[in-house]
């Protein structure tokens, strides 16, 4: 098996089966039949399995002695030569069906053409319908055409596509070998239908905002910095939407969503990619309250809808989405994790200071309450959230753009859903009062001049919409990556992404 051979015995294989591969390409171009493009399928490996499954009924004899005939293409995945009578399986995109390739039904010359074949190839095939011995619906194939020639080998059927790398950088190839990675993808698909369908039919609008901004904002992150030639223009890449959908809700679209791309200027990890999939929403008169409602209903009405039960397993972990999700106090759950640390602390930025150095937490020396607390709680909480959990009532400090509470100054009305340790969601009641985030953003300028490249800048339109005055608003945004991972299973969010980011190859 080629994983066992030496680098370049493996590169020198490889090569002599694609230059074997080229000469046969060759030969199909001199006879002008290398790539024909005149194929009407109409048949689907899974519909004909499932339309023939009862053995009981569609004996060889019975399915012989019928009318039934198929035509089907797809990539021929295995091939059993055995002398005058062979058996092939070749995969369309609902599955794969055995071929019976017979000399005496195809005839010799298409026969011997069928022998040369290689594992890869794109085939259409015609014909009847009959069983084997062991039971299994196989096409009796009495028409086969080449359509497409593979000229580079798949990997070892056995050992599939090993190489994690190698599976991120070559999708294509992945999604011909590994069922398991086609069917993330199609669940991927259809999660992100759910969705869409659920906040449809709510009467919520989907909208498009920018993708490319004058000024970044609507997240703590660094940008991505593009030039636009012709305007002779710095612009950013978008890290959010947030600011443009609230814009649409002074607009008066008082129920907005938008599913699509961010992009952010930070590391790569099994949680975080360059560039990735939000849904971002926002209601007019609705408290963060509310919003979590909505975000818990939303999540669990979709696993249900996709999965047909609520209940998954990510990680190693069993969650159970069910349940009402927990709701639990910032404050609440450090000084819980920390016994010896008392709520009133969580306001004391000289007690803060100590705890994180007991606890050998670095901190910038910048950090006010708020960020100390967050640094406590990452530390020492979020990993053990395991069970659906909203943490709410976050501090001012790291929520520059949610509402501040009315029973408690310091804190806003604001969540982050926590599932198996990792952040799911975050939302918040909107901050509304233009006078209020104008000072707020003026803290965040001040915080990016002192060194903190992922604060905000000051977006002095964004305030003159405010101005015109936003209805009390709930906004809310769901890592759509995140929430596919914990609905399939998966544990790093490059096995959800067809296209990760990769270093390119050298």
């Amino acid at each position: 098996m080629t994983e066992h051979l030496p680098a370049s015995q493996v590169s020198f294989d490889e090569n002599a089966l694609i230059a074997e591969r080229r000469a046969k390409l060759l030969a199909l171009r001199a006879q002008g039949v290398a790539y024909p493009n005149d194929v009407k399928r109409e048949h689907y490996a899974a519909d004909v399995q499932a339309a023939f499954a009862n053995v009981e009924t569609w004996t060889a004899e019975t399915l012989e002695a019928s009318s039934h005939r198929v035509r089907m293409a797809g990539r021929l995945m295995a091939k059993r030569l055995m002398g005058k009578a062979s058996f092939a399986q070749i995969q369309d995109e609902s599955g794969r069906i055995q071929l019976l390739i017979q000399s005496n039904v195809l005839g010799e010359d298409s026969y011997a053409a069928f022998k040369v074949l290689d594992v890869g190839d794109i085939i259409a095939v015609e014909g009847g319908l009959t069983r084997t011995r062991t039971g299994e619906l196989s096409v009796k194939v009495n028409v086969l055409r080449l359509l497409t020639k593979a000229l580079r080998p798949l990997p070892d059927k056995w050992h599939g596509l090993t190489d994690v790398e190698q599976r991120y950088r070559q999708r294509y190839v992945d999604l011909i070998v590994t069922p398991e990675s086609r069917e993330i993808f199609i669940k991927r698909s259809k999660i992100i239908r759910a969705l869409r369908t659920w906040l449809d039919a709510r009467l919520f609008l989907e909208v498009e905002t920018p993708m490319m901004h004058y000024i970044p904002g609507g997240a703590a992150a660094k940008p991505f910095v593009t030039y636009h030639n012709a305007l002779d223009l710095e612009l950013y890449l978008r890290v959010a939407p947030e600011l443009y959908l609230k814009r649409l809700v002074v607009g008066g679209l008082e129920r907005v969503y938008e599913i699509n791309r961010n992009f952010r200027n930070e590391g790569v990890s099994t949680r975080h990619n360059p560039e990735f999939t939000m849904l971002e929403l926002y209601e007019a008169y609705s408290t963060y309250h509310e919003v979590m409602d909505l975000a818990e209903t939303m999540i669990r009405d979709t696993a249900q809808s996709v999965l047909g039960t609520t209940q998954v397993i990510w990680d190693g972990a069993q969650i159970d989405l069910g349940p009402i999700f927990r709701r639990w106090r910032m404050d609440e759950a450090v000084c819980h994790h920390n016994p010896e640390m008392s709520v009133a602390e969580c306001t004391d930025r000289d007690a803060l200071l100590l705890h994180c150095e007991r606890l050998k937490i670095k901190v910038k020396s910048s950090y006010g309450w708020g960020r100390l607390l967050l640094s406590i709680f990452e530390a020492t909480v979020e990993h053990t959230l395991i069970q659906p959990t909203f943490i709410t009532d976050h501090p001012v400090e790291i929520s520059p753009l949610a509402r501040e509470s009315d029973i408690e100054s310091g804190y806003t009305d604001r969540f982050e859903l926590f599932i198996n340790g990792k952040e799911i969601a975050n939302g918040f009641s909107e901050l509304n009062d233009p006078e209020e985030q104008a000072m707020r953003f003026q803290k965040q300028v001040e915080a990016k001049e002192g060194g903190d490249d992922e604060a905000m800048y000051y977006d002095a339109d964004y305030i003159r919409a405010l101005e015109y005055g936003m209805a009390p608003t709930g906004g809310l945004g769901i890592g759509v990556d995140r929430l596919v991972m914990l609905l399939t299973g998966s544990t790093s969010i490059r096995d959800v992404l067809l296209f990760p980011y990769m270093r390119p190859e050298r």
